[in-house]
């Protein structure tokens, strides 16, 4: 039940944060608004989430997840009313400030609460679980909500939605234990000292490892259902709003599917799980290519397999939380999935943002973009691709390294294929 309540709140976060991925065009014309500019909406919530992540995993070390889920819950229902109201373009920037700063802290908390109340062999699982369920919003952001904006309009359909964090925040209050034992969910400790171990965290490379990991795999899907997939489909590819709203959709039951089979992978073959990340993301980047070569728009078959190639990104990226858990022991969870977490966003927010960019800079912020304009400014997620498979394989090293000096029983269960839970810090973890 635990579980359960908590899902429900990151499926609320997931829907509040893809929103604009079918509201964009629409976003356009209420507020006037260029390319650059829709996507400074998205680009400012993911800069709160991104920026809230270490704050927000040194207070849910110290206060534990039940605490954080309250103020996430407040935060977006109070963002997504106030975005239902806006009329002008820096109101409702400040709204999506506040959905981010909400959804900044649900994901690492349930996270910490799969950590507390299940079995370190179902953890790989469990997190995998946790993710794909959680894109369920990404559904209800797709063909519901797109259906909603046609019928109910732009402002009953967002105070519509903001109205659900009320229930679930009853939820929350009745249901959320932060742990089945007695006063172990939380670190008794001064923030000060907290605040002064997130630099040995960080300098641990298997958090890096992770962070790298999420960095790589996650922003294509993000980028694609966020904010320009939906306009890529219908603008550029000349796809109805009803096909690209099912492609959207498909996107996450694909995401259920091959999120459980790389949970099995994971479980199997956990030395290897930074390799299963590179694998993914060199698929989706070859699938790209086919379209992005492709003459003229490219048949229906092939954008789906791009687009469902792309969301197998979104479970790879949960492997980096596996490899942070393998380098860090609960107690330091929260702060070390708040840098993991730091990664995926920052690339998705940057990917947005050079997109939108290189969209006005070919069309004069006219916003009116052809097939040739998406094609270009797709293009730019290759540099990131590149970029971060070097970083992944750079830190595969210095981890395993890692591991063989401080921790040489960890590094044999893994290369069985067993579990491995860090049993504490090392004095020297950090170097």
């Amino acid at each position: 039940m635990i579980w359960l309540v908590a899902i429900s709140v990151y499926v609320l976060g997931v829907f509040h944060r893809s929103s604009l991925g079918v509201a964009g065009l629409m976003a356009t014309e209420r507020f006037e608004i260029t390319a650059s500019e829709l996507a400074t909406f998205t680009v400012v919530q993911l800069v709160v989430y991104a920026g809230m992540q270490v704050p927000n995993g040194i207070l849910l070390d110290r206060f534990g997840p039940r605490a954080m889920l309250i103020t996430g819950t407040v935060l977006m229902t109070a963002g997504q009313f106030a975005f239902a109201f806006a009329e002008t373009y820096p109101a409702a920037l400040c709204a999506r400030v506040l959905l981010g700063a909400g959804d900044a802290v649900v994901f690492t908390s349930v996270l910490r609460l799969v950590a507390a109340w299940f079995l370190v062999r179902q953890a790989p699982f469990l997190v995998q679980l946790t993710g794909q369920v959680g894109q369920l919003g990404a559904v209800a952001a797709a063909a519901p909500l797109t259906l909603a904006l046609q019928h109910f309009g732009w402002t009953r359909t967002f105070a519509g939605a903001s109205s659900i964090g009320v229930f679930l925040l009853v939820g929350v209050l009745v249901f959320i234990k932060n742990s089945p034992y007695r006063d172990e969910s939380t670190t008794k400790v001064k923030m000060a000292v907290l605040v002064r171990s997130v630099r040995a965290i960080w300098g641990n490379p298997g958090t890096r490892l992770g962070m790298w990991s999420h960095f790589t795999a996650q922003f294509s899907a993000n980028t694609f259902v966020m904010l320009w997939g939906y306009p890529f489909l219908v603008s550029g590819q000349g796809l109805s709003p009803a096909v690209a709203s099912t492609i959207l959709m498909a996107m996450t039951g694909w995401v259920i599917v091959s999120g459980l089979v790389l949970a099995r992978l994971v479980t199997v073959f956990p030395f290897h799980r930074s390799w299963l990340v590179v694998a993914v993301v060199i698929a989706i980047a070859s699938v790209w290519a086919v379209v992005l070569l492709w003459p003229g728009r490219a048949p229906l078959w092939l954008l789906v397999a791009v687009a469902l190639v792309s969301a197998t990104g979104g479970p790879a990226s949960m492997l980096g939380f596996e490899l942070a858990r393998t380098f860090t022991p609960p107690a330091a969870l929260g702060r070390a999935n708040g840098l993991v977490n730091i990664g995926g966003f920052i690339a998705s927010l940057l990917v947005m943002w050079a997109i939108g960019w290189i969209l006005d800079l070919r069309t004069g912020a006219s916003a009116s973009y052809d097939l040739g304009d998406f094609k270009v400014a797709m293009a730019s997620q290759y540099l990131f691709w590149a970029f971060g498979i070097w970083q992944i394989l750079r830190y595969r090293h210095k981890a395993i390294d890692h591991l063989r000096r401080l921790h040489p029983e960890g590094l044999a269960k893994l290369r069985r294929g067993e579990p491995f839970e860090h049993a504490g810090f090392h004095e020297r973890e950090g170097v």
